[in-house]
């Protein structure tokens, strides 16, 4: 699916998941969504609520899946859910 642009400025493009801890890849597929124009701007000034340096907690995990210990690095991993999207938007979004 190629990126779609609208005219609010946001563009959709279908995304790889990237890997498991020990690299082989999620079974599902996630969808990457780009900013231009005003939307860049609402982003920066309105929507973001908060920046944290996640280098050490990503450190962190790293060491663990070298070590072998999956268990307690998928622990520390973010819980994912999916976003619920009713049907009329994703029909604009595969265009």
């Amino acid at each position: 699916m190629p990126a779609l642009l609208n005219a609010r400025g946001f563009q959709a493009i279908p995304c790889p998941r990237g890997r498991k801890p020990r690299c082989t890849p999620w079974n599902n597929r996630s969808l990457q969504l780009g900013l231009s124009g005003e939307a860049v701007r609402r982003y920066a000034d309105e929507w973001t609520v908060a920046i944290r340096d996640i280098a050490p907690l990503a450190h962190e995990i790293h060491a663990l899946v070298s070590g072998g210990d999956l268990d307690s690095a998928a622990r520390l991993l973010p819980q994912e859910r999916a976003y619920p999207v009713g049907v009329e938007l994703l029909a604009h979004l595969r265009g």
